[in-house]
């Protein structure tokens, strides 16, 4: 939700669908996650959680945007600090935070077991990884991120990725090319 137009897309969804957001949690603060935050937290006038260890991420924002050619006016201020091995609710629903970093310090995972899924940010996707060239992240803390975090898993357990399509625990632990289970 870069500009005017992505934000207005997204809000006009929520009006049209009735929504009533009550909450951003995000499970990294990459630039490209947290676009559009501050505009959310404005326009809903909702909480913003994020792990504590990306605050080194979202203090380097404006910088890593002008890398990118992009301008960043205001980084989002968390006002919900989540941590690993705590659980989150969703109404009846409860999600839980697994630390996964090395894409990002604070990369989390959320996991529903109910729901066989997770929603994995950055960490893994359909045959790849995240990157761990951008400042904060580690390419060794990474695998151990996968291997302990996500392919403990269940192998039916349906990964939805920050990008790309979605895949399963069992799949990429077969067939990703980068960390194999």
């Amino acid at each position: 939700m870069y500009d005017l137009e992505e934000r207005q897309l997204f809000t006009d969804f929520i009006s049209r669908e009735g929504l009533s957001p009550k909450a951003i949690i995000n499970t990294h603060a990459h630039i490209d996650h947290i676009f559009g935050v501050q505009h959310l937290i404005e326009t809903y006038s909702i909480p913003f959680a994020l792990h504590a260890n990306e605050a080194p991420v979202l203090a380097g924002a404006k910088g890593a945007a002008m890398l990118f050619g992009f301008s960043m006016n205001q980084v989002p201020v968390p006002t919900q600090v989540l941590k690993a091995g705590e659980d989150l609710m969703l109404g009846d629903d409860r999600l839980e935070l697994r630390l996964a970093p090395g894409h990002s310090p604070g990369s989390i995972v959320f996991y529903y077991h109910e729901g066989g899924w997770a929603i994995g940010g950055d960490v893994l996707f359909a045959g790849g990884i995240g990157r761990s060239d951008l400042p904060g992240g580690n390419g060794d803390t990474l695998l151990q991120s996968i291997r302990t975090q996500l392919y403990t898993l269940p192998d039916a357990t349906i990964i939805f990725p920050g990008h790309g399509p979605q895949t399963s625990i069992g799949m990429e632990k077969r067939t990703n090319p980068y960390v194999q289970g």
